[in-house]
């Protein structure tokens, strides 16, 4: 029995980078020998143990035959006979398919077994698909994106291209279950620099099947004067990378990718303004999220910056009580937390346009100090105050709301009585 470091582990290796995970692969071992070690046994479709003191997962060595579409049909093979270059031929990249033996103290030791050229793929920071096989798991195409989004160096093989977009053009991406496209995306997300896994999405034609509201914001016009790299799509990809070089949550990063969404539907007469693009991204945004099975948290901001960027980019145009509105609207006074992820994934947006990047967003400070201003109003007080009028209760506390935060920003004619004009049309 032998035990192999395989994967990431190796690639990352090579590339200088700190190994955070190993994935192990068993070769010349049976599900009984595993478990008179100490091993336990976890896997469904095949064989995977924890380790009986780190608890890292080992896969006894396997080969895979496919049996039926998607992501589930496959057939797998596994005896002490399978070797170690027949369970590497199954991975997807090159890079990806490269071992090195583990000694009994943990430590890799001896030469890598590379058959498929990893090595010099790695050197020329080239993805490249193993082998024919690859055609027939459609989560390679996620994958293979995702790698594009942390490895900003590497660019695809023109033969794996085109590999991907045979699968697309055979349906194989549309036997992927919502789960699994979400959890690669979101992982994505997270990279460094997301947009080259739309890109790759987009090239392969893969964009259009898996997320095709964010595809339709290609060829979509912008404001020249207020958007200069002029197309929805460009824009939407800056967005995301700006809160990825930030460091931003998950929501916030998947707030900055659907915010636009309803641009691709603006009727023709109103291009290239947008007028009101903020509530057809909301009537996109909710399928999206149910279809793709978005967690809460993620489904939440991004509503919420979808319906109220344009008038968060307009708050210096507002008065105390438009301010306190927004944030009854936005429930930013339960949950001020999440309105600041809306204030990061609208700078995101605001500064996510060539030659904004650097400018100041005065928007969130405001908005910030106002926000602190509405809060401390004493709700309860005021309540015993009208013990005998609870129907005015909450027309008096938005009123004490609103003074708290005239006062906070400045506001000479505060408008105490709660009644002002309208916030700005959204337009933006």
């Amino acid at each position: 029995m032998k035990i192999y470091a395989v994967g990431g582990a190796i690639r990352d290796k090579l590339l200088g980078m700190p190994v955070k995970d190993r994935d192990y692969v068993v070769v010349g071992a049976t599900p009984e020998q595993m478990a008179a070690q100490g091993f336990r046994p976890v896997g469904k479709d095949f064989p995977v143990f924890l380790h009986p003191v780190t608890h890292e997962e080992y896969a006894l060595a396997r080969t895979e035959r496919k049996t039926a579409a998607g992501y589930h049909g496959f057939q797998f093979f596994y005896s002490p006979d399978v070797t170690l270059e027949e369970d590497l031929a199954r991975r997807d990249l090159t890079v990806n398919a490269m071992a090195q033996e583990v000694s009994p103290t943990g430590e890799l030791t001896g030469p890598i077994v590379d058959p498929f050229n990893g090595q010099a793929d790695v050197n020329a920071r080239v993805f490249r698909h193993v082998g024919d096989a690859f055609v027939e798991d459609p989560v390679r195409i996620l994958r293979v994106a995702r790698f594009a989004a942390r490895f900003a160096d590497f660019t695809l093989a023109p033969e794996t291209l085109a590999l991907i977009r045979q699968m697309v053009a055979a349906g194989e991406v549309d036997a992927l279950v919502p789960e699994r496209v979400w959890q690669e995306v979101s992982r994505g997300l997270m990279e460094n620099k997301p947009s080259r896994m739309f890109d790759l999405l987009r090239e392969g034609g893969a964009l259009a099947r898996v997320l095709p509201e964010i595809d339709a914001l290609y060829g979509v016009p912008q404001r020249a004067d207020y958007h200069p790299e002029v197309d929805t799509g460009v824009h939407v990809m800056m967005v995301v990378d700006y809160a990825a070089r930030r460091g931003y949550t998950l929501p916030v990063r998947f707030a900055a990718l659907t915010h636009d969404l309803g641009k691709a539907t603006t009727p023709e007469h109103v291009l290239p303004r947008h007028i009101g693009h903020e509530g057809r991204s909301v009537d996109l945004l909710k399928p999206l999220c149910d279809r793709l099975r978005v967690p809460n948290e993620c489904r939440d901001l991004a509503v919420l910056v979808a319906r109220e960027h344009g008038n968060i980019h307009r708050v210096m145009e507002m008065k105390a009580a438009a301010l306190v509105r927004l944030f009854e609207r936005s429930d930013a006074l339960r949950k001020p937390a999440r309105f600041a992820e809306a204030l990061q994934a609208c700078e995101a947006d605001a500064r996510g346009r060539l030659g904004f990047e650097t400018h100041d967003y005065p928007q969130a400070e405001r908005l910030r100090d106002a926000l602190v201003a509405a809060r401390s109003v004493d709700a309860g007080a005021i309540a015993g105050e009208y013990a005998n009028q609870p129907a005015a209760i909450k027309d008096a506390v938005h009123r004490a709301r609103v003074r708290a935060v005239a006062q906070a920003i400045g506001e000479k004619d505060s408008g105490s009585d709660g009644t002002q004009r309208t916030e700005p049309r959204e337009n933006g």
